[in-house]
């Protein structure tokens, strides 16, 4: 059963946790959890390009010049895509790029990058994190004390007030409620710091 170090909110050891082998405990499937990454990715991309076509662009309704006897080529519009102005052929339009995986196979690539962090130690408990104030230097001193550097994600059971405005100005740190992390947040993050609640909730949900 795999174990990882349980913190006070001071930094101090608390012993270890042991882990539900059911999700911290499975064989990665890097394949899964690259394409929940892919998949998150897309859905974040807007897909608002757009260009116009030949009967989108402005003017065009008079025929250049008429048909026969000028020498030059014939043509219809000053519109058409072969003139400075005219439509774009085959530009892009705007659409979602959004693609979801099936069910089973995002709770398995959860569970996959969760079983990666506890393999390369990257992952902490601690018993919970009270502050007293939203101040962003009491948020920076618990994850001091903690030990924890580079990107940080934060799982938390409760999102309070006071946690969200003192992590908002830290850059590289995520604060997350347990029911809504992600692969992405998780294989963006060197390292992910779960208070003992949140952890029990993510048990819960993916046994």
């Amino acid at each position: 059963m795999p174990t990882v170090k349980l913190f006070a909110q001071d930094g101090t050891n608390q012993g270890e946790v042991k882990l539900n082998e059911a999700v911290f405990g499975v064989e990665p499937n890097n394949q899964l959890i690259y394409d929940a990454v892919v998949s998150q990715r897309a859905r974040l991309r807007q897909g608002t390009h757009a260009t116009k076509t030949r009967g989108e662009v402005r003017g065009g309704g008079k025929k250049p010049w008429r048909q026969k006897g000028t020498g030059r080529a014939r043509h219809g519009s000053m519109r058409s895509p072969i003139w400075v102005g005219g439509g774009v052929v085959f530009g892009p339009t705007p659409r979602s790029y959004g693609s979801r995986l099936p069910k089973k196979s995002r709770r398995l690539a959860l569970k996959s990058i969760l079983s990666q962090k506890v393999l390369d130690n990257e992952l902490i408990v601690v018993d919970s994190i009270q502050l007293e104030q939203p101040k962003t230097k009491q948020f920076k001193a618990v994850l001091d004390q903690l030990q924890v550097t580079g990107k940080v994600l934060v799982v938390v059971d409760e999102l309070t007030e006071n946690i969200v405005r003192a992590s908002n100005n830290l850059q590289n740190v995520k604060v997350s409620l347990a029911g809504r992390i992600s692969v992405l947040d998780i294989i963006s993050a060197d390292q992910v710091v779960f208070t003992k609640a949140a952890l029990n909730e993510v048990e819960e949900a993916l046994q």
